[in-house]
């Protein structure tokens, strides 16, 4: 009776497994591809190994990479806190305690903030620069004057919305002065005319005719210059502009409305009906060289890029670009003249290059010259062998300096060097190999070689086929990669390229891009986050976390830096990690937030008084942990918590014990001592808040923020559950019990709100890009349906004020919202926003996503494509609370399908498969032999696993 029903029961479940293959095909390889090579960086395609990344352009005749080494920044090893910052904590506090807000960031502007580099003396180098510059010792004529000849300078065509370093003047700071004309209407003889040059970076001293008009300074004034009748001429006026630039981008950038600008027009007209000034404008660069400027943090910066010119291609045809997710290859494929012409791009972790192979269908026709190029001042190509040229930076101002090999190999055919480019004629193959290295050590040793790191790995390249290397970074790749597949659905747009699947997303039915972009967003932290080297070179060293572009930028200014921003977007970065099988990729954070840790017990002490360790809003290569910028956004509290979370996240998802008592725990409790100590009670109510603080980026300074308060609960609940598990520190445990119950809680405003601040402010017109107060509902665990779902249908209220509409990581932030309050429906349309096109038809650019699927803030943020990929994974599986929740935010448009490999917490695997809308079936693998409890509906289902097995339930929670 038994052997019958163990036949019966295998027979059941082989004939389950068989139907389910049936059902729920291989789905296809997950691609991108395009029909046209990449115009400008956003269409680009990315490729990285953790250290070295490459933005892939696919030119025919020209073809580009445009490459990065991670730890290539601006600045050097210092000391960021403010000592003696701590004495002003108590008059800010009172400020704020008294509702004098405006006075309370001042005060912290002038004394609080964090410190920069080159303050020292600067004000004095600034003043005899500026002296300089404005008495034109270095001119022979006068630029203002009419009769000034300026035929030989350039031009450039204005307003430049990114500055002028899009122009060509890359890393410009400095002096520069800008001339052009406009002719006066005769109708507007005697009359008052309106000069309109929109915004500017960020100091301008405007002359016309000879004689200055207006002068003015910072990037939020509109440059409007009232002239006088009596100033101008009949016919041909002339403009003469010194725009003054210390840092940062710089140039005229026009306005962020429909207004026309750039534009002359009679005063108390309107500038439509005004003479544009539309011709470019000539430009001369006075002085591009200032002292360096005062600056709270560093910027990630490109190295430089490889190009390749072709020889005799002809006219193409069949043309194809694409990204293999499956194999972490980038191709090209065409046809030119009768000869199929293939390259192979990748980049190798375990061989530390980029690797590009061409290939052609008859013998000798690879022909191409291959150059490096860096846009950092100063840098330098030379040869190095007869098949090897290598490329010197250094960071303007800055330690760090970098060195970038390139070496060919060719099957037949011939490689000359002339004038530091490689010559290849005639081969019938080619493999090009790019290495690159900096000095830096670690945050605070910048002793290193950048030549040894740039050169051994190819000392066993150059014995190696590409084949070999292709295959082993394949293998490597895939150990990552393959722990996860989905299906979600066919539809006829797979056959599309993608950047027309981007445009029909949001009135066509295609599930299956969605599948795409969780992919994409796995291969992106797979590339830009990879853990340490396993010691196959000597001198390895810990890879950095993805920044805010990941390991990809091209701009010496990038945007905020590309450096790590700690009040979302860092965080956001790692969302997929754990559940999206990856969690290994959270290693290179680790190691950072154990080095803010060192960094930040500074700053705790030098502007709190206080034990622990604390991070503010950013932190950089050098993990400075002070308060930056602006006070009325830069002073925020919780950034040493909210990554705290991700360390407890790590354990409840691997239930490595051994983690949580070396590594996580210490973080951990340091955090929370920090916050023992920080908060204090409101005078008011008698809750113990944070002040001072921010709700980021959004309100400015104020007392007690919605949540900080949630993250301080999660890191002293999440203390108190680790100090039980370890058995230790049961007094500190006791200190935060009582802590916890007295910090001030969550509040329903009037209209049903949840309350971003203590007091009943919140404007339900208010459509900011920051919904900082829900986070106890994602990534937190303060608010959920089960524990509080008052404070739920709360949070949601906020969230419908708060409106859809956002940039593209606010869109994905609001996915993973709305997955949380089981809303799949309106998920999936946030999603259709993520997805919008960022350069619509017109040209203009908004929060969504560019043509490589890159997410625009705009620019690029590559958070957004991790919070897009948490967000969809959130609507089939959530296990935030006591039950794993299967399908709990399931959209209507996406009613098939399943997912094998995704993670929850306590250690579990699973397999979902659904059929119209319905669960059919999951399998459980226990990592850890804990206790599991399954949740479908109104289903529910305990299971007592064992470590290593894996459990088998129908559509009912049934175990088959």
């Amino acid at each position: 009776m038994k052997k019958t029903t163990l036949l019966t029961l295998y027979l059941l479940t082989f004939s389950l497994s068989l139907l389910a293959q049936a059902q729920f095909p291989v789905p296809p390889s997950p691609i991108l591809w395009y029909k046209q090579p990449a115009n400008q960086w956003v269409e680009a395609l990315p490729i990285g190994n953790g250290r070295l990344g490459g933005m892939v352009f696919g030119g025919i005749l020209e073809d580009r990479i445009q490459f990065n080494e991670a730890t290539l920044w601006t600045g050097e090893p210092r000391e960021y806190q403010r000592e003696g910052a701590a004495q002003y904590l108590p008059q800010i506090r009172q400020l704020l305690a008294d509702g004098k807000q405006a006075e309370a960031e001042k005060l912290a502007q002038d004394h609080f903030m964090g410190r920069q580099s080159n303050e020292n003396g600067y004000a004095q180098k600034k003043e005899a620069w500026f002296a300089n510059v404005r008495k034109l010792s270095n001119v022979v004529s006068n630029p203002t004057a009419a009769t000034f000849n300026d035929q030989s300078w350039k031009t450039m065509n204005v307003p430049t919305a990114d500055g002028w370093e899009k122009t060509g003047l890359e890393g410009l700071d400095g002096a520069v002065w800008f001339r052009t004309t406009f002719d006066l209407p005769e109708a507007w003889t005697g009359k008052d005319v309106v000069l309109d040059l929109g915004r500017i970076r960020d100091q301008d001293f405007t002359y016309l005719n000879g004689e200055l008009v207006g002068s003015d300074e910072g990037i939020a004034k509109n440059r409007r210059y009232k002239i006088p009748a009596a100033k101008l001429k009949a016919g041909k006026n002339q403009l003469a502009i010194q725009v003054i630039n210390l840092f940062d981008k710089g140039g005229f950038i026009g306005v962020k409305t429909n207004q026309p600008t750039f534009v002359v027009y009679p005063e108390g007209g309107q500038p439509a009906d005004g003479v544009p000034l539309s011709k470019p404008f000539k430009y001369w660069i006075q002085d591009d060289n200032p002292p360096p400027a005062p600056r709270y943090q560093a910027d990630y910066q490109p190295f430089g890029d490889l190009w390749m010119r072709f020889k005799n291609q002809g006219y193409a045809i069949n043309y194809r670009f694409e990204l293999d997710l499956t194999k972490a290859i980038s191709r090209v494929t065409y046809t030119a003249e009768g000869v199929r012409f293939t390259r192979e791009y990748l980049a190798s972790a375990p061989d530390q290059a980029i690797a590009v192979h061409l290939t052609a269908s008859q013998p000798g026709q690879i022909s191409f010259d291959a150059t490096l190029s860096s846009i950092h001042r100063g840098s330098s190509v030379r040869q190095i062998d007869k098949q090897t040229i290598v490329l010197s930076v250094q960071v303007r101002n800055g330690a760090l300096k970098g060195e970038s090999l390139l070496h060919i190999q060719t099957q037949k055919g011939t490689i000359t060097v002339s004038n530091g480019k490689l010559i290849v004629s005639g081969a019938d193959e080619a493999t090009l190999y790019l290495t690159a290295g900096t000095n830096f050590k670690n945050y605070k040793d910048v002793s290193g070689d950048p030549a040894t790191m740039s050169q051994r790995p190819l000392q066993t390249l150059r014995t190696k086929r590409f084949d070999v290397v292709k295959a082993a970074h394949i293998k490597d790749y895939q150990t990552y990669f393959n722990t996860l597949s989905l299906d979600l659905g066919a539809s006829p747009n797979e056959g599309l390229p993608t950047d027309q699947r981007l445009q029909q997303f949001e009135k066509s039915y295609d599930p299956s891009l969605a599948a795409l972009y969780l992919q994409y967003g796995r291969y992106l932290l797979i590339s830009s986050s990879r853990p340490s080297r396993n010691g196959r070179f000597a001198d390895a060293r810990p890879s950095q976390p993805a920044n805010l572009q990941g390991i990809w930028n091209d701009l010496l200014t990038p945007p905020w830096g590309s450096k790590y921003t700690t009040n979302i977007n860092l965080e956001m970065n790692y969302w997929p990690a754990e559940m999206l099988n990856l969690s290994a990729c959270q290693e290179p954070m680790f190691a950072a937030i154990d080095e803010m840790v060192e960094s930040g017990r500074k700053t705790a002490k030098a502007h709190y008084k206080a034990r622990g360790w604390v991070l503010h809003h950013n932190t950089d290569l050098w993990r400075g942990t002070a308060p930056i910028n602006a006070s009325n956004h830069g002073i925020w509290v919780s950034g040493g918590a909210w990554v705290s979370h991700h360390l407890w996240e790590h354990y409840r998802y691997a239930q490595d014990r051994l983690f949580l008592q070396k590594r996580a725990y210490p973080v951990m409790k340091e955090a929370a001592q920090f916050f023992v100590d920080f908060l204090v009670k409101d005078p008011k109510m008698g809750w113990l808040i944070s002040t001072p603080s921010n709700s980021p980026e959004h309100g400015g300074l104020v007392a007690g923020p919605t949540m900080d308060h949630q993250i301080i609960r999660d890191l002293f609940k999440n203390c108190v559950a680790a100090s039980e598990i370890l058995g230790t520190d049961a007094t500190f445990r006791d200190t935060l019990k009582t802590m916890y119950s007295q910090i001030a809680p969550n509040q329903i405003g009037k209209r049903g709100q949840l309350q971003e601040w203590l007091q009943d402010v919140d404007d339900p017109k208010d459509t900011h890009r920051h919904v900082s107060h829900l986070w106890g509902v994602h990534p937190g665990t303060d608010i959920t349906w089960d524990e509080t779902p008052d404070l739920m249908k709360a949070a949601r209220q906020s969230l419908l004020e708060r409106g859809d509409e956002g940039t593209g990581w606010s869109l994905a932030w609001k996915i993973n919202f709305w997955a949380r309050f089981r809303d799949g429906n309106h998920a999936y349309n946030m999603l259709k926003l993520l997805f919008r096109p960022a350069i619509s038809p017109e040209g203009t650019t908004g929060g969504g996503s560019y043509p490589n699927l890159f997410d625009a803030h705009p620019p690029f943020q590559i958070d957004g494509n991790f919070g897009g990929a948490s967000g969809i994974a959130e609507m089939l599986i959530q296990s935030q609370g006591k039950t794993i929740d299967l399908l709990p935010a399931l959209p209507a448009a996406i009613p098939t399908g399943y997912i094998n490999g995704i993670c929850t917490q306590g250690g579990f695997v699973l397999n979902i498969r659904w059929q119209q809308g319905h669960l059919i079936g999951v399998d459980v693998t226990s990592k850890a032999g804990q206790p599991c409890v399954l949740r479908y509906g109104e289903k529910q289902i305990r299971l007592t696993t064992e470590q290593g097995k894996t459990y088998r339930l129908d559509g009912e929670l049934k175990l088959l």
